[in-house]
């Protein structure tokens, strides 16, 4: 196959550039029109995107299927232009057994859209077999629960915490916040008369700072790279910049494009998630961290929950919000802005990831590499809706949200799997292979 006539953005630049496919990989780039045996897509207009990775998603299966489903998500990511998710491990069972990632491995076949991986969870209970579990087939690595989210996932006390960091090699994802000091300001969320503003009032800023300041101070002593998700304050950003040699970061779209105390006064618990959206001194600064490239990934922390569970009072609301669908649209919306440019969008949301998890043949557009595509016209102007939403749950915060720049077409693999807002085919989603579990000679450098 030949895609035609588009912008490709590449590791060495952006250029208008005809593509070659064959047998799933990039093979060729240049001028291809000779090859009158190839099929071909005519991208012209279009900007040529390697596949974006959404690097942080909870798909609910099993044990939460009204939620979502891995065939509901993987669809919605793939209308949204993700064609690689890595799933994490707060279902019902968690994921913290081999048995339990087995389990939800063999329910991709058949079923994905996109190709995948699954987090295995931490827990007080298995850390002595956490080494041998990362370097499962279809494992994406460690997750680590320090301060109390959604689901029972939870390791918090000093000594836990060191021995789930010392067994293991892969970089670990971390949720840091601060569980004595949840535990400690809970009465403010369940004084609030119902108020979800009182959210990030409760899971304030230091919540945030104490775990990132406890994370890294376990991280260096056991020399254990890590990757903080959904960064949410400057302060957290001035400690992590000291700690590059360990440390990569992730911010969520919904953190740079939302700001207290407007959200909650227009969606009220909609708008409720953690580590909470924060008063626009914090946005600004996660801003300043993505031009001055201090940010690694930028990654949805896609959380649904039904309209019903969402409506219920505050605190009794549940915290997490959809985004696979709305990552990409959202972000490009930015570029149209100007708050960061293509080829920083690329990275955030491709290369980015791929690199911080050690993911084999994705996140570039470069021969040898897995022929994960992204097709975007980014003159396209559309407004969001619930109705649009492919997630189990029906719903987005952004419901109404005017986007400029959107994803028309998507490549798996070399596969045209969606075109012009429908899926295309049946689901052939993949287990995304890691570069520590491949041989040597099979690597692209």
């Amino acid at each position: 196959m030949v895609v035609t006539g588009g912008t490709c953005v590449t590791p060495s630049g952006t250029v208008e550039v005809d593509l070659g496919v064959r047998d799933g990989r990039v093979v060729a780039l240049g001028s291809l029109a000779g090859d009158a045996h190839a099929s071909r897509f005519d991208a012209r207009g279009l900007l040529i995107l390697p596949g974006i990775i959404d690097s942080q998603v909870h798909l609910r299966e099993p044990g939460l299927e009204h939620k979502e489903t891995i065939s509901s998500g993987t669809a919605a990511a793939l209308l949204g232009g993700v064609t690689t998710v890595l799933d994490m491990p707060n279902t019902i069972p968690p994921t913290t057994t081999p048995e339990a990632l087995a389990d939800k491995v063999a329910r991709v076949s058949g079923r994905s859209w996109t190709d995948i991986a699954f987090f295995v969870g931490a827990t007080p209970g298995n850390a002595s077999t956490l080494g041998a579990l990362e370097r499962l087939p279809g494992c994406a690595g460690v997750k680590l629960f320090m301060g109390s989210s959604t689901g029972s996932l939870l390791v918090h006390e000093e000594a836990a915490l060191a021995e789930a960091m010392s067994h293991g090699t892969r970089r670990m994802a971390v949720h840091a916040e601060d569980e004595a000091r949840l535990r400690a300001r809970r009465h403010l969320a369940e004084t609030s008369a119902g108020d979800v503003r009182a959210h990030p009032v409760w899971r304030d800023e230091q919540t945030a700072r104490l775990a990132t300041d406890r994370c890294l101070r376990l991280a260096r002593r056991f020399g254990r790279r890590v990757h903080i998700l959904h960064v949410t304050t400057a302060e957290e950003l001035d400690a992590l910049a000291e700690h590059r040699d360990l440390a990569t970061i992730e911010v969520t779209p919904q953190h740079l494009t939302l700001a207290a105390p407007d959200c909650y006064e227009r969606l009220g618990t909609l708008a409720q998630m953690n580590p909470p959206i924060r008063d626009a001194r914090h946005r600004e600064a996660l801003w300043s961290a993505i031009r001055s490239g201090l940010v690694d990934v930028v990654g949805s922390d896609h959380a649904p929950h039904s309209l019903e569970e969402k409506r219920r009072p505050y605190p009794q609301s549940p915290s997490g919000m959809p985004g696979v669908q709305t990552l990409l649209p959202l972000m490009l919306t930015h570029v149209h802005e100007g708050r960061l440019s293509l080829s920083r969008l690329v990275d955030l949301t491709a290369a980015g990831p791929a690199r911080v998890y050690g993911m084999a043949r994705k996140g570039r557009i470069a021969a040898g590499m897995d022929a994960d595509l992204t097709l975007v016209d980014p003159k396209r102007r559309v407004r969001l809706t619930n109705a649009m939403m492919r997630t189990a749950c029906g719903w987005s915060p952004f419901d109404g949200f005017e986007t400029v720049g959107f994803p028309v077409a998507a490549f798996l693999r070399g596969r045209l799997a969606m075109c012009d807002g429908e899926l295309v085919g049946e689901p052939s989603g993949h287990l995304v292979m890691f570069e520590e579990n491949l041989p040597a000679t099979s690597l692209v450098m």
